[in-house]
């Protein structure tokens, strides 16, 4: 039991907001993007700024509570909130700056990946990250984060270059190669638990603002072919070129006949973040084969492809979900993989396959805590 004068005091030193049960925004404030999560801290401290930070870890310290961070909020486990402690929500902190003469990028934990892709992409940069706009950029970046654009240029961790962090004892430290290495090190993918961070720096690339990108999808009865032709073109992709392979009912879009709305289907998914001339030829081969029930592979914003799966992984929804990395994408778990698709009976459920490799592989395993490279 939180003392109330205590809370009240704590409220007051605060420069963001204190959000306490009795409030009318708490049961909003509380939500993340996965419905499934319900839990009810005693506190919420939206923050303003890193003094903020500083003073509710040192608070939640000295009283002896359960403390957990939220970010963006696209929250999958449930680990952004804590019952009855303090949530330290950072949603609020979203300044977001690019220098063009480095081409690096600083950003505060409460940025979205959209907020990313709208400040980067008018210069034409881009920081490698994740594939939904909603995803906070905070959590994606401390477990890893991978992409459309991680097989030419890493995790979005392995693209780190330096964090604000807060530790637990209240103290401010920079993180980098040269600087508390070993503890930029940890932060590099292996989870939030070393601190609240409240700035990262980010190495940015030239890529589009034009890519060659989009998705093409065929009758879930002609899946074995599919497959077989996502395997084998995949195998020998670029490392320019990001490929998708997703089974589940067709979704009311407006490129899809309507008569196959709700049916079952198996899509591949590309994005080639090179010129849009070696872009066309690299797909040509995807865009020639069999007879797509619809097609949008086309030269477009980067920007504009990265909303593809908004969506289909839309907030509010109660998720649940079960991954699992593969050295190789054979045809036993192919076939596998094929035999649960055709038992899916919700509209929102699917499977995806993600290529990885390429960049990935130019890290050690002991270069950073993300693994499965």
């Amino acid at each position: 039991m939180i003392d109330q004068a205590a809370a009240e005091e704590f409220k007051a030193s605060l420069g963001g907001e204190l959000i306490q049960p009795n409030d009318d925004s708490y049961d909003e404030v509380r939500k993340v993007w996965n419905a499934m999560i319900d839990k009810r801290p005693a506190l919420i401290a939206r923050c303003s700024g890193t003094a903020d930070v500083i003073t509710s870890v040192n608070f939640a310290r000295e009283n002896n509570l359960l403390l957990s961070v939220r970010g963006g909020g696209h929250n999958i486990s449930g680990s952004a909130v804590c019952e009855n402690g303090l949530m330290i929500d950072l949603s609020r902190m979203k300044g977001l700056h690019v220098d063009l003469k480095t081409r690096t990028v600083r950003a505060q934990p409460g940025c979205r990946l959209g907020d990313l892709d709208r400040e980067t992409q008018i210069f034409g940069l881009v920081v490698p990250a994740g594939i939904v706009t909603d995803t906070g950029i905070a959590g994606l970046t401390l477990g890893g984060g991978f992409g459309y654009l991680t097989r030419r240029f890493g995790y979005t961790c392995d693209n780190l270059l330096s964090a604000d962090v807060v530790t637990a004892d209240g103290s401010f430290l920079t993180a980098s190669e040269k600087e508390n290495s070993d503890l930029f090190w940890g932060l590099r993918g292996g989870g939030g638990n070393f601190g609240i961070v409240t700035s990262f720096e980010y190495q940015a690339y030239q890529v589009g603002p034009q890519v060659t990108a989009g998705m093409i999808v065929h009758p879930m009865e002609r899946a074995r072919e599919v497959v077989g032709f996502f395997r084998e073109f995949s195998a020998s992709a670029p490392e320019e070129l990001c490929c998708v392979l997703i089974m589940r009912h067709a979704p009311p879009a407006p490129f899809l006949p309507q008569e196959v709305h709700g049916k079952p289907i198996v899509a591949i998914a590309v994005c080639h973040s090179g010129s849009l001339e070696e872009g066309e030829r690299v797909v040509r081969p995807l865009k020639d084969f069999g007879n797509p029930l619809g097609d949008i592979i086309a030269p477009k914003p980067f920007a504009v492809h990265q909303t593809l799966f908004d969506v289909a992984m839309a907030p509010g929804r109660h998720y649940y979900w079960k991954s699992h990395y593969l050295p190789e994408f054979l045809e036993t778990a192919a076939n596998v993989l094929m035999d649960h698709a055709a038992k899916i009976s919700s509209p929102h459920s699917s499977i995806l396959v993600f290529q990885l490799g390429g960049a990935l592989a130019r890290f050690g395993e002991t270069d950073t805590p993300a693994g499965n490279r």
